[in-house]
């Protein structure tokens, strides 16, 4: 039986997670800045980097969540995350100390972002998915919660930039290492947290300890199988799985075709298709289970899309705050790096308003099903990058745009956000067997590592002078060209799922 308090869980998961945004965020405030500023990379090249970290962060998820619901359980996981994240942290830190050394600075570059990579992918869809499992199935409560947690999450983006880019954006490109330094220290910090008070609140509504047995084996079917059931089915697995084998090199293939020798991109992009199908062809599941499956598909599909065009904000949108925005008030210039607290500020304040809208508009019966929220989200997504257009359209060169039309895109990005993320995590939560519970996460996220590898092949057509870059014949020679992309790919990929909003609701059976 539900009642509007939460458990006290949500608030330690809630603090876990601010932390470790804390880290994730402060190294990502400055890290394109890092790469063209102290490490001197072009413009392009630190994009693909940026792109290809970005995107790994997102598709290991997908193998920690299998490892979580199979082997290790939740706690075991989160604390395994946080400490290689503190790691790479560490590592960062003493790349940014090296400069000097050229080669050792760029290689513990490297070792930092794996362990970041590898860190994250433990942690976050572990977390995610520990929030569902606080309430019981069917819990009104489950789309306030992971607001709430949502929340606890820009909290922790929003200080993050402030601090990591005071102490490392000075002009001085040996002052990176600061930035990376706070970030490896708070990371420690919520190992600590998380292991001295998970016991006393990491607590089921059934009043047992969470996230110490994988959920797998918390799903297990009840009838045994005959031999001849045994035999069927490993013959339909060794289907499936060269099934799934040929998938994977016709894939490879193809994207090698598309991207020659960069195989992060050809391993993401084919992950995003293998991964998903592996779940499909899993016998277990029922008719109601696959279509509600699906429904997480095709949204995720469009999450994609969402994610490539905001995730600017780490890339281009930080190089635009750099060179072309007038960041001084009242005398004094705002470090670039600051402007990315815009976002997950407005998103503290929004998320306190948005559940008492989505609960008035329910209480009329006028409340938006989540495909249409999610929809409503894209579009302002474009708008956010139609007004960045206005500012910038037929600006000299030299001339810096006002701050203000870039709080105005953040603010318009934010609600869209609002709209779309948090609302998509509950509905993986409900939409999910709970055996595939982390697992399925992870696939959510690997939408979120696709898109932000693309948001790095797209960062990348950011001008510079002297180079022609085009996008499907579309030259791209002006700052209003690039942001003219994301308004017509964010526009046109709302459209289409608000007109498979009512189709997908049908496919959700019941679910809301």
């Amino acid at each position: 039986m539900s009642t509007s308090k939460h458990p006290k869980g949500l608030y330690l998961i809630f603090a876990t997670s601010t932390a470790e945004r804390f880290s994730y965020y402060g190294m990502r405030a400055i890290f394109i800045l890092f790469l063209t500023q102290a490490l001197l990379f072009d413009k392009e090249h630190a994009a693909s980097i940026y792109g290809s970290y970005t995107g790994l962060v997102y598709l290991t998820p997908l193998i920690g969540g299998y490892i979580a619901d199979k082997y290790w359980g939740i706690r075991r996981s989160v604390f395994w995350g946080a400490i290689m994240m503190a790691l790479g942290q560490f590592l960062m830190f003493f790349s940014a100390s090296m400069l000097d050394a050229v080669q050792l600075s760029h290689w513990l570059m490297y070792g930092g972002l794996t362990f970041l990579i590898l860190g994250n992918g433990c942690f976050k869809p572990t977390v995610s998915s520990l929030v569902g499992q606080l309430y019981e199935p069917g819990d009104r409560r489950l789309d306030s919660a992971y607001t709430i947690f949502y929340m606890g999450v820009n909290v922790g983006s929003f200080l993050a930039p402030l601090v990591c880019g005071y102490f490392g954006e000075t002009g001085n490109p040996n002052d990176f290492k600061w930035g990376f330094l706070i970030a490896a220290i708070v990371t420690v910090f919520t190992v600590i947290l998380f292991e001295t008070q998970k016991n006393k609140y990491l607590i089921g509504p059934d009043g047992k300890q969470l996230g110490i047995i994988p959920d797998a084996k918390k799903e297990q079917p009840q009838a045994t199988k005959t031999a001849a059931q045994s035999t069927t089915h490993n013959s339909k697995k060794k289907r499936n799985y060269l099934l799934l084998g040929v998938l994977t090199i016709a894939l490879a293939v193809f994207f090698y075709w598309c991207f020659g020798n960069d195989w992060i991109s050809i391993g993401i992009f084919t992950a995003c298709i293998v991964f998903p199908v592996s779940i499909l062809l899993e016998g277990s599941l029922t008719k109601i289970e696959r279509d509600r499956i699906f429904v997480i598909y095709i949204i995720a599909f469009f999450v994609i899309f969402f994610w490539a065009a905001y995730e600017q904000a780490g890339a281009s949108l930080t190089l635009f705050a750099s060179e072309q925005t007038d960041r001084v008030i009242f005398g004094w210039e705002m470090p670039a790096s600051w402007i990315q607290s815009f976002n997950p500020f407005f998103v503290v304040i929004l998320a306190a308003i948005m559940p008492g809208v989505w609960g008035f508009l329910n209480k009329r019966g006028m409340e938006p099903a989540s495909p249409t929220k999610q929809a409503i989200g894209l579009l302002l997504l474009s708008l956010g990058y139609l007004v960045i257009c206005f500012a910038v359209k037929d600006v000299q060169p030299g001339v810096k745009v006002s701050l203000i039309w870039l709080t105005g895109l953040y603010f318009i990005h934010t609600m869209g956000e609002i709209a779309l993320s948090p609302i998509g995590l509950s509905m993986v939560n409900k939409l999910t067997p709970i055996r595939f519970a982390s697992l399925m996460m992870g696939i959510w996220y690997l939408s979120t590592a696709t898109a932000n590898k693309f948001a790095g092949t797209l960062s990348g057509l950011y001008p510079e002078a002297g180079k022609v870059k085009t996008l499907l014949g579309y030259r791209i020679e002006t700052m209003y060209d690039f942001f003219m992309v994301f308004v017509v790919m964010s526009a046109t990929a709302s459209l289409i799922l608000f007109l498979l909003s009512k189709k997908l609701q049908k496919m959700m059976h019941g679910v809301e």
